[in-house]
């Protein structure tokens, strides 16, 4: 079922722009696995309801995040490379694309552009897609700068030239809209986080929420929430909006 905050009955997307992990790829359970691993190599104990603040966020913020809820300040890097390497190991043994994610991005493919914006690396990303069967269906990938495996490496205050900073910065999901040669205002994107429905709304983008219903107040952060990408009503808009304008 469709539950609608901001009605995009009139509007039609120009452009689409997915997340990855947990929007295209079951990859949230690995990265909730790897922190669990992570925390337990160090002889640590995940705070409670860590696994829901740590949802969407940036691998690196992540570690530092790990570091600070359980007063290890000095762990950060080492929990950071250690959250990486078991996440890497995880999605490689078990890929799992969500439940109709290759159903729509095959719907759209060919029809508008299609982008991901992603948090992860872009090594990750691109083999997560390819595993799926879906890379070839998207024409621009959009990572943070310097998200290659080595860790160590942050990201400024403040965006700079060929800087993309890292969600709930607006800065993937802009640069994702201007590569499809579209305003953000006409661009449509799937976020299964709330850091990554805020990442998108501050770049300017219409946004679908995926996943389970948060509260009335955050779920009316996006413009519709649905349960999963094959939801019927969902689907029925897709086709009158932009299968059936060509």
């Amino acid at each position: 079922m469709i539950t609608q905050a901001l009605s995009l009955s009139g509007w039609s997307p120009e452009a689409v722009v997915f997340d990855c992990d947990g929007t295209l790829v079951d990859n949230e359970r690995h990265w909730q696995e790897a922190r669990r691993r992570a925390f337990g190599a160090f002889g640590l104990t995940p705070p409670p309801g860590f696994a829901e603040r740590a949802k969407g966020v940036h691998y690196a913020d992540c570690g530092r995040l790990m570091a600070e809820e359980t007063q290890k300040p000095e762990l950060a890097a080492d929990l950071t490379r250690a959250l990486l390497e078991h996440f890497l190991a995880l999605v490689a043994d078990d890929p799992v694309t969500m439940p109709g994610a290759g159903e729509l991005v095959r719907l759209l493919s060919g029809r508008l552009p299609l982008a991901v914006a992603s948090n992860c690396p872009l090594e990750v990303v691109e083999e997560s897609l390819a595993q799926a069967g879906l890379l070839r269906h998207f024409q621009h990938i959009v990572v943070p700068s310097g998200t290659s495996l080595d860790p160590g490496g942050g990201f400024p205050p403040v965006n700079g030239a060929g800087i993309v900073r890292p969600k709930p910065w607006p800065d993937v999901y802009a640069t994702a809209a201007r590569l499809c040669g579209v305003r953000p205002g006409a661009a449509l994107a799937f976020e299964d986080s709330l850091t990554g429905v805020d990442s998108a709304c501050r770049a300017g983008l219409r946004v679908v929420g995926v996943g389970p219903r948060p509260t009335e107040e955050d779920a009316a952060r996006a413009d519709l929430w649905v349960e999963t990408l094959r939801a019927p009503d969902l689907l029925t808009w897709i086709r009158a909006r932009v299968l059936e304008r060509d």
